[in-house]
């Protein structure tokens, strides 16, 4: 004769398998919309936006320290008003080869002033903190303990967009 099985491990069991078929039929729809229709995005955003239209981009990825899910628009009358030379302190924080490695080393899990200098290329310590301080003052880094650093959830996706313009093919 079995064991009795408790009602509620049951329950638990069959939320549980719902909830992976519920994710599985997510992803599907996202890849049979984005299949069905080349532009499904710029679609939505039409249906959404009145003239002249905005730009927006958004993501959903899981890196080092975790799922990240944003997005963000921008109606282009405001792009195209606002002072762009505002903007150069920011871009440029990133148009430095050791500056995208240290961004690249924190996204991929490297979080303290050790772990970054074992990075190939990286130049002195004090090289090192320099670099870091131009990525902390324009906000792609936070320094949440001393020697240690982590970007801004907010500044993951905007920071694979930048390196997705960036390429010259897709």
């Amino acid at each position: 004769m079995a064991p009795p099985v408790d009602p509620l491990v049951l329950i638990a069991e069959l939320a549980e398998r719902v909830r992976v078929l519920e994710g599985r039929a997510s992803q599907q729809s996202v890849a049979a919309e984005a299949s069905d229709d080349p532009l499904w995005i710029v679609n939505g955003i039409k249906k959404r936006v009145p003239s002249p239209g905005a730009v927006y981009f958004a993501g959903a990825v899981q890196v080092a320290a975790g799922p990240v899910e944003w997005q963000v628009g921008f109606p282009t009358d405001r792009i195209l008003e606002d002072d762009w030379t505002s903007l150069a302190g920011s871009i440029a924080a990133l148009g430095n080869p050791v500056r995208l490695s240290l961004m690249h080393a924190v996204l991929s899990g490297a979080t303290s002033v050790a772990e970054l200098s074992a990075g190939e290329g990286m130049g002195t310590t004090g090289q090192l903190y320099h670099h870091l301080g131009h990525l902390v003052a324009q906000g792609w880094l936070l320094a949440p303990g001393r020697g240690h650093y982590s970007i801004p959830a907010e500044r993951v996706v905007p920071l694979l967009v930048m390196l997705s313009a960036a390429r010259r093919t897709m």
